[in-house]
């Protein structure tokens, strides 16, 4: 009996507070429903719905798609974006033949102007005016003056941030570029070189290190894409280190810990190998007898953590702080690029760290946030 009153018991508890959580779920429910909420979300959602078209900058086709958005902001019967050319999209239907005249005027001024029907303000991207919208109705009020000049800014906001992104897209394309300059003649003279030592003494060797260099070369000089996966980077490593080992014989050591879950991780192409280049020529070269180098890919909650170890010869923390400088002169030609790339991409927060000595050998960590906006 006093079980069954024990189990009763408990689900009056669970009940209770069934209907106690359901009561407050309501009143939540209840409270984001006043109409100046339900306004405010309608404002942001429709603005974020607005928002990839024109981070694709301004164009017919981006102007086309964000247009039936800021129709909706604005409640305009007819919207139109420009650039500093011309019109390039309407909604609502044309509006030119109207508009015209004013949209040169605010090109002209950069500031936002009213004629009859028509209400047009710039679109400015870093105090440069480069196109307007166009907002066109029966009766148009002082309200919606203030409103079209809020979504151009808006708009111009995401101008901006549109590009950025383009400066960004070709900052990476220069340093890469840079960096098959710098690095890729140094690589490619040594591995032809111990290809060749082979020809003769173990042909079919020579043909399997032909065919790892064709490969390499063809992942390392693609033309497309700014990013890739760890799993690619890794594999592009391991054809690296199977050509150097071909140079080096029994004096190069290699070591590798990569966590499965990390492997799709997305990373900045040639962001990993140059730095493993960099462990070989700068710290295994000059080294006599046997090195090692251990390349380690850990799972770290929201981050992938990245080192190369090598047990080389060092260097001087002084020549490393040149080397991230960028310093004329500098031996490690990769540390700096592949440092300002990984900060260009993910914010200073993310550069690479190196902890050296002379004598002691070389560790470069890098850390990669599984996930970063604009990063696929």
């Amino acid at each position: 009996m006093a079980d069954l009153l024990l189990l009763a018991a408990l689900l009056l508890a669970v009940v209770v507070t069934a209907l106690l959580l359901r009561w407050w779920l309501l009143g939540r429910r209840t409270g984001l429903g006043s109409p100046e909420e339900r306004a405010t979300y309608a404002t942001l959602h429709t603005a974020s719905l607005a928002a990839p078209a024109l981070r694709g900058g301004l164009t017919a086709d981006t102007a086309s798609r964000a247009l039936p958005y800021l129709r909706s902001l604005l409640g305009a019967r007819t919207v139109g974006l420009t650039d500093s050319h011309g019109p390039l999209a309407w909604t609502g239907g044309d509006a030119w033949d109207q508009a015209g005249s004013v949209v040169a005027d605010v090109l002209d001024s950069g500031r936002p102007q009213a004629s009859g029907h028509v209400i047009v303000a710039p679109l400015t991207v870093e105090d440069r005016v480069v196109g307007t919208i166009v907002a066109v109705d029966d009766a148009p009020s002082a309200g919606l003056a203030r409103t079209a000049t809020e979504v151009a800014r808006w708009v111009s906001s995401q101008l901006e941030l549109a590009e950025l992104d383009a400066s960004r897209t070709a900052l990476m394309e220069a340093e890469l570029r840079a960096l098959r300059a710098q690095i890729s003649p140094h690589f490619i003279y040594n591995s032809l070189g111990a290809i060749a030592s082979f020809v003769r003494t173990d042909p079919e060797r020579a043909r399997e290190l032909l065919l790892e260099f064709a490969d390499f070369t063809r992942y390392s000089f693609r033309q497309h894409g700014e990013f890739t996966t760890l799993a690619e980077e890794l594999r592009s490593i391991e054809r690296y280190l199977v050509l150097e080992k071909a140079r080096f014989g029994d004096r190069l050591r290699v070591v590798t810990r990569v966590a499965p879950e990390v492997l799709n991780v997305t990373v900045p192409f040639l962001s990993v190998q140059p730095l493993v280049e960099n462990a070989v020529r700068h710290g295994l070269e000059k080294k006599d007898g046997t090195g090692t180098i251990t390349v380690v890919a850990e799972d770290a909650g929201a981050e992938c953590v990245i080192t190369i170890e090598d047990d080389g010869v060092g260097s001087d923390p002084d020549t490393v702080r040149d080397a991230l400088s960028g310093r004329t002169g500098s031996p490690s030609v990769g540390l700096a690029n592949v440092d300002e790339r990984l900060r260009t991409v993910y914010g200073n927060d993310h550069g690479i760290v190196v902890e050296t000595g002379v004598g002691l050998g070389t560790k470069v960590t890098v850390r990669v946030p599984k996930f970063a906006p604009g990063v696929e």
